[in-house]
């Protein structure tokens, strides 16, 4: 790493904290202050995540995005190498989406408003009644036409090689009836890999793949649309070779 890359890395996690609780109190005032709607909420999270792309240095490309229609639902379904990945979909993506994230973090003070108010859907991920409760109202939201970015890996990989994937993220699709896009994050491992604190610059490229039709799909053959779309995002991901 050069001094350079070593000095904005040292920045960048630095002020994260500080900007994070900035912007997160800056959509709790413009809820309660200015009642803007949710949909007008969403360029706080996307300035937010632009900012921190910016003092990474990291250029992101966007590919594939025109085979999607603006107005419609979909579950994106992405590999998840980095922090960055959250960051670089959240800023540069061109269409309206919430996060899926789980419950614990509706708890962080400022963070936890912030991410209700904005349409952030929460997930329980324990096993039993509450999990499939929350899965359900994840469904129906989606349904009304709210799009979400998941990682079925269920964690960061590792060593940058896509990992299986779990059926819950499928059985959330199946139950909403939407289709799912397989989405392939390229170049963000070197950013910022998992169990690294200091970010590096670079090029993050997301790309888009055609839509999949979960039509057919239960939860007895959810594992085998999960390889469907696990394999669809490997191909997505041999394009870099």
């Amino acid at each position: 790493m050069t001094a350079s890359s070593f000095i904005r890395g040292g920045a960048l996690l630095l002020v994260a904290p500080i900007v994070t609780i900035c912007y997160s109190l800056a959509i709790l005032i413009a809820i309660f202050l200015f009642r803007l709607p949710e949909d007008k909420l969403q360029r706080y999270p996307r300035q937010w995540a632009r900012w921190f792309c910016r003092l990474a240095g990291v250029r992101v490309i966007i590919e594939g995005a025109d085979k999607l229609q603006s107005q419609a639902g979909y579950i994106y379904c992405a590999n998840h190498l980095s922090q960055f990945d959250i960051f670089s979909f959240q800023g540069y993506f061109p269409l309206s989406f919430r996060w899926l994230a789980k419950e614990e973090l509706f708890k962080v003070p400022f963070l936890g408003r912030a991410m209700t108010n904005s349409g952030a859907i929460s997930i329980n991920r324990s096993h039993g009644r509450e999990a499939l409760k929350s899965l359900q109202q994840a469904a129906e939201r989606i349904k009304t036409g709210t799009s979400i970015l998941i990682f079925p890996e269920g964690t960061r990989s590792i060593d940058g090689t896509l990992q299986p994937f779990k059926g819950g993220a499928m059985l959330l699709a199946v139950k909403a009836g939407v289709p799912i896009v397989p989405v392939a994050f390229i170049g963000s491992y070197s950013v910022l890999p998992k169990g690294a604190f200091l970010t590096r610059p670079g090029t993050i490229t997301i790309r888009i793949g055609d839509p999949v039709v979960v039509t057919g799909y239960s939860n007895k053959n959810k594992q085998d649309l999960a390889i469907v779309i696990h394999d669809k995002i490997a191909e997505l991901l041999a394009q870099s070779h």
